[in-house]
């Protein structure tokens, strides 16, 4: 398990009946998760100075009630801002769980005294890359969503780092890598953050346990002979770490190095730790 207990602008105050309490900076959010399945120890809705709350429709999807105007805000971890707001399928644009990989990715960075060249794909709106830039390295921005690039543009200006070699690529996350071979171009570091279901712009069905093996061996293409990382997130509910384990492991097994996996967690104003995924790592020796 890895978590990370610096978050001043966020906490998750209370959990249960299939729902997070959150407080991001000032404001407070009632988000559904799939994971609580425990009851709650007082109505969480009935929280004094809830901002909104995010409902999920019986016919799929959902929908925010807000109980004050809201439109945008920033949040700060370590020396880092980030902009978040009420979006789409309950999202805020941040998952605070990533400080955990922010972390451990800042430090592997530091500690290398090299040059090192970052591919942060499916990269949303750029909290790994903000990480990675702010510890030196040179970071190739990959989504292809144009809004969540431009966010991540934005979270680079809050945080002061305009002015670092970040390349924002809106584009197919597969199609891009396979340019990137043909042109010959390395990266020590990958970082992949899929989506569990998705469909592309011409309509390509992507799923997480169909496509992720084929996706691992096409971005080893374009891992550099001097690997420093390999970093994969999942959010699929059933996909227990040692799945990305073995993913990573047998995708990598020719390349020096060694394989770990681990849950991500948030720790709770409860006492409790609350799952939000798993990452398998792979670290180059």
């Amino acid at each position: 398990m890895r978590y990370n207990d610096e978050w001043k602008d966020f906490e998750v105050i209370a959990t249960g009946d299939g729902e997070k309490l959150e407080r991001w900076g000032k404001e407070v959010l009632l988000r559904p998760d799939p994971q609580v399945i425990w009851h709650a120890a007082f109505p969480l809705k009935s929280y004094p100075g809830l901002s909104a709350h995010y409902t999920r429709s019986e016919t799929g999807g959902g929908s925010w009630e807000f109980f004050k105007p809201l439109t945008e805000w920033t949040v700060g971890w370590r020396n880092l801002r980030f902009c978040v707001k009420p979006m789409g399928f309950k999202h805020t644009g941040l998952f605070p769980e990533q400080a955990a990989n922010w972390a451990l990715m800042t430090e592997l960075i530091k500690k290398a005294n090299r040059p090192v060249r970052v591919l942060n794909l499916f990269a949303y709106t750029g909290g790994a890359t903000v990480a990675c830039a702010a510890a030196g390295a040179e970071v190739c921005h990959v989504d292809a969503a144009k809004n969540m690039v431009e966010r991540a543009r934005q979270n680079m200006a809050l945080s002061g780092l305009s002015d670092r070699p970040v390349r924002y690529i809106v584009d197919d996350c597969a199609k891009f890598v396979t340019r990137e071979i043909k042109r010959g171009k390395f990266y020590d570091a990958i970082i992949m953050d899929p989506p569990s279901y998705g469909r592309g712009s011409n309509g390509e069905v992507w799923k997480l346990e169909d496509n992720i093996c084929d996706f691992l061996k096409l971005c080893k293409g374009v891992l550099s002979d001097k690997p420093l990382f390999v970093l994969l997130n999942s959010y699929t509910t059933g996909l227990q770490p040692t799945v990305l384990k073995n993913l990573l492991a047998t995708t990598f097994a020719d390349v020096n190095g060694k394989v770990e996996a681990y849950e991500v967690c948030l720790p709770t104003s409860e006492g409790i730790m609350l799952p939000c995924g798993a990452s398998g790592l792979f670290l180059g020796e």
